[in-house]
């Protein structure tokens, strides 16, 4: 294996935002330039940001825009083999929209740019892995999508992953429940009924899997090891668990890309954006991540 750093892209996010300066921060850190090539996608000058009449702290078409350039160029920059993964700071959905572009998040414009049908949300927050079966839907929604054939595809996908981006042996993917105690058997719900046959089929694929576990004890479990990873059924149920863990180091990860990406896990933080007190932290463990799995 070569010794030479990967190369990472780093988007800045929006510009409006406090991607520009927590991107700053990172690649000036030494942690970071000991484990990659830092490159840089967007604006990262505030005097740029300043000429461009972008406005510091709201939402704006303008920041959306560059925003979605800045991303843009870094998949082109993926795909061509100029760098190793992606590392992106946020961006804001309100100025996406008001930019016209077509999607809704960083997922959806990376499965857009790439053709990939349906890419994989895993966060790592330190020992703790946790796939997310649903998305940036209404939790009515979500409940819905809870089904056999979703939660069989989403272990066979997810075990491939880890095995294949991530480097690990033959993971074990606990599904994490989603009534109280997992339903007690229908006293509180039966959504989880469609769980044990989708991993007895995901089984005889040579996946390994158990589940449903209650979901108010399969992060602790997964986070003291007896576990490789937990398949959260909806948003909130893995991103509480993992911000509650350790907010600044939850990291997101895209899998079954052309590439790797990783991503902070907060938002633009317009309250604080140009105030020059914004924690790198998570950018700088993002750009880390980043370098280890690509």
């Amino acid at each position: 294996m070569s010794s030479k750093k990967p190369r990472i892209g780093i988007t800045a996010g929006d510009p409006a935002g406090i991607g520009p300066e927590i991107v700053r921060a990172a690649i000036t850190n030494a942690d970071v330039l000991d484990s990659c090539e830092p490159v840089v996608f967007g604006i990262t000058d505030p005097d740029e940001i300043h000429r461009l009449g972008i406005p510091v702290g709201k939402v704006s078409a303008r920041g959306g825009e560059l925003a979605f350039k800045a991303i843009e160029e870094a998949v082109r920059a993926a795909k061509s083999g100029a760098i190793d993964a992606i590392a992106t700071a946020p961006i804001n959905k309100e100025s996406l929209k008001a930019a016209g572009v077509p999607y809704i998040g960083h997922t959806e414009i990376l499965a857009g740019l790439t053709g990939a049908a349906d890419p994989l949300t895993m966060f790592e927050t330190l020992s703790l892995r946790v796939f997310f079966l649903t998305r940036h839907v209404p939790l009515h929604r979500a409940c819905d999508m809870v089904t056999e054939e979703r939660v069989y595809d989403y272990l066979v996908r997810c075990s491939a992953a880890m095995k294949s981006q991530l480097g690990t042996g033959e993971p074990l993917i606990a599904v994490a429940a989603l009534n109280p105690h997992g339903g007690e058997h229908g006293m509180f719900g039966d959504e989880e009924d469609c769980i044990p046959p989708a991993i007895e089929r995901a089984k005889r694929d040579g996946v390994r899997a158990v589940g449903p576990v209650s979901a108010d004890s399969v992060f602790h479990l997964a986070k003291i090891g007896k576990f490789d990873a937990v398949l959260s059924l909806y948003h909130d149920q893995g991103h509480i668990a993992c911000k509650t863990l350790d907010f600044a180091r939850t990291i997101s990860l895209t899998l079954q890309l052309p590439f790797l990406r990783t991503s902070v896990d907060h938002g633009t933080a317009f309250d604080i954006a140009g105030t020059g007190t914004a924690n790198p932290l998570s950018m700088i463990e993002a750009i880390r991540v980043a370098a280890k799995y690509r």
